[in-house]
């Protein structure tokens, strides 16, 4: 493979780099005449992966680049390659998977379904990193991924299952497959899986999503673990967006506390010191009950907004992440990120590189971005029907698409074990930074 390996001046490193834009070419369309519940009230209980949506709920990015916004706080992996001290770099890691999360926040819009076959590439020398994605299975939907660092520090990988259901109130999003980070300078590999996501008030009210639900990040060379719980939003809303948890050693002795906010940051410091600032919070928070039962005049309480209560900071506490703050007009423009507005920005020097698979070709996803809401409408339901034509050929002769070694379609992954806990997952087959974009399918 002549191209993998080598990170030298290859002319494909500034893909998506040359310009950084600051804004979308259109801002986002109202929502507020269209109805989602005439669509979803026959859904209660289902799993929304086969429903077809109005473009109007979508946000103008595929899955697979929303994927890529893990790779925003890539700083915190090349922290973690600085420290010889593997509690150090435990601190790291597992504050680069809740950061991995922290662009959801207030994002209500719906990442486009990716088509089989569909891939996505980016290349930040800026963050020293490049990525590609696929989608390898459409029935179940299965994104996989494999990012690198540009001096070979890191490998970072997953297959993502989203699973999504209809609750009446509320969609939740259950992120299943498994996440992998290979740090081969320490010989060690660490595993995890993303909390759930729940976007609430689908029907009437205000959108806001929360995540919650526990993560386990396991360094498996050592035994140690990050045990994080990603906290409910609770009554009153006094947990939102709250994450906590210890780092602990082989024998499930606390090394050290981790807490704050997905949405905003994190921090460490000793277990003792935060076991007793636990129990003086809870007593305090028992007492302020107390006197409210005891006080009839007092109004019941709303939930605040996401950014009403800041993280409480114990004293002697070390800051581990701090989420980069959003751009003035991220609300115009679907809540992006800076990092996000990036993603699907079609530059001069990707003509003819990128291969036509890459989801910035994606027609419905570059109308919806450019405000045509008529055209993306169309467009996304010509290239359904495409796909519904593909599989069906498919199905009638499958000898071409056995011999690309992928029973499923996929180019550049294969499924197999987790090398590390063995979960199923998809692998990355090498070959891709060669450029040899030949026998692709025609999926747009």
């Amino acid at each position: 493979m002549s191209g993998e390996g080598n990170h030298g001046n290859q002319p494909t490193q500034r893909i998506g780099d040359e310009k950084h834009r600051t804004r979308l070419p259109a801002p986002m369309f109202s929502r507020n005449d269209v109805s989602i519940w005439s669509i979803l009230k026959k859904c209660i209980g289902m799993e929304l992966s086969k429903i077809a949506m109005p473009v109007i709920f979508n946000e103008p990015l595929s899955f697979l680049q929303r994927l890529s916004e893990y790779m925003e706080h890539t700083h915190l992996i090349h922290r973690a390659n600085t420290t010889t001290d593997s509690i150090e770099r435990m601190k790291c890691v597992a504050a680069f998977a809740v950061s991995a999360v922290a662009s959801q926040w207030e994002r209500t819009g719906k990442p486009f379904n990716p088509l089989l076959g569909e891939t996505f590439e980016l290349i930040k020398e800026d963050l020293g990193f490049r990525w590609v994605s696929e989608q390898v299975s459409h029935h179940p939907p299965v994104s996989a991924f494999q990012a690198e660092g540009l001096k070979e520090d890191f490998v970072f990988h997953g297959s993502i299952y989203p699973k999504l259901k209809f609750w009446g109130k509320s969609i939740e999003a259950e992120p299943r497959g498994v996440i992998t980070l290979e740090l081969p300078k320490y010989n060690e590999a660490y595993t995890w899986t993303n909390p759930t996501c729940c976007v609430h008030n689908i029907i009437v009210g205000q959108l806001w999503i929360e995540q919650y639900g526990n993560v386990e990040v396991i360094n498996h060379k050592t035994g140690d673990r990050c045990n994080i719980t990603f906290k409910p939003c609770g009554l009153f809303g006094k947990e939102l967006h709250k994450v906590e948890g210890y780092i602990l050693d082989k024998s499930k002795q606390k090394l050290c506390a981790i807490y704050g906010k997905w949405t905003e940051c994190l921090y460490t410091i000793d277990a003792a010191t935060f076991d007793a600032h636990k129990k003086t919070d809870k007593k305090s928070s028992e007492d302020r009950k107390t006197n409210k039962r005891n006080s009839v005049d007092e109004e019941p309480e709303e939930m605040p907004p996401p950014d009403a209560e800041t993280v409480q900071v114990i004293p002697g506490s070390e800051l581990i992440w701090k989420i980069t703050p959003r751009p003035e007009n991220s609300a115009k423009f679907y809540a992006f990120s800076t990092f996000a507005m990036q993603l699907n920005a079609l530059e001069k020097s990707m003509e003819g590189v990128i291969p036509p698979t890459d989801s910035r070709l994606r027609p419905d996803i570059r109308a919806l971005e450019n405000g045509d809401i008529d055209l993306a409408s169309a467009e996304k339901k010509r290239l359904e029907e495409k796909q519904r034509m593909a599989r069906k050929n498919r199905s009638k002769s499958t000898e071409e698409w056995k011999t690309r070694n992928a029973a499923l379609g996929s180019r550049w992954f294969h499924q197999g074990p987790n090398p590390h806990n063995k979960a199923q997952d998809w692998l990355y087959l090498k070959g891709y930074w060669d450029r040899n974009f030949t026998h692709l399918p025609d999926i747009y």
